[in-house]
């Protein structure tokens, strides 16, 4: 809710990067078990269901940005596959034998505080530290009140495209309403 994958896009539109895809991926949303699939890819028969092969996020973010959302919501069990993927670009599709590389640069956002995370133990320092590279903190709404109006007219806009509503206005009462708002 504070833009963070608005933010990210905005870094990879203004990257030499912009001709190339922006892949989103909420990590909390992935089930453990399809982890290394969704982001990985499979081969043919590497699971019940698996009836030929699939790309994952590595793969279809060719040499784009994917974007990994609340990856401060992913389970140890999993922090060090990424680790992996991020400290050699190399990644092995589930089932599959000969790795395969990504040129893709990632983009991680949490609304967590990972710093917490790794004192607490859920969280792995050297994942922490590689994905720390770059890193600035996006405000909550509550502290950048000046943004509130826009972004709802923007969303209104948007909502009303989508849903070919014509032009939409957003009234004085809904304004004070969503100002009032925390």
């Amino acid at each position: 809710g504070v833009g963070k994958e608005l933010l990210a896009r905005l870094v990879h539109e203004q990257s030499g990067r912009a001709g190339e895809p922006f892949v989103p991926a909420n990590m909390a949303a992935i089930p453990g078990d399809l982890f290394e699939s969704v982001l990985f890819g499979h081969v043919r028969g590497a699971f019940t269901g698996a009836a030929g092969d699939a790309a994952g996020l590595a793969e279809a973010v060719g040499k784009g940005t994917l974007f990994l959302d609340e990856i401060g919501d992913l389970p140890p069990a999993l922090q060090g596959k990424l680790l992996r993927f991020l400290d050699t670009g190399e990644y092995l599709p589930l089932g599959g034998r000969t790795a395969r590389r990504s040129a893709g640069r990632i983009v991680a956002a949490t609304n967590r505080d990972l710093g917490q995370l790794v004192a607490e133990g859920l969280f792995r320092a050297d994942l922490y530290h590689r994905l720390d590279v770059f890193g600035f903190r996006v405000p909550p709404l509550r502290e950048r009140r000046g943004d509130i109006v826009p972004i709802a007219r923007w969303t209104l806009e948007e909502a009303a495209g989508r849903c070919d509503f014509g032009e939409l206005e957003l009234g004085e009462g809904a304004r004070a309403v969503i100002e009032r708002y925390d």
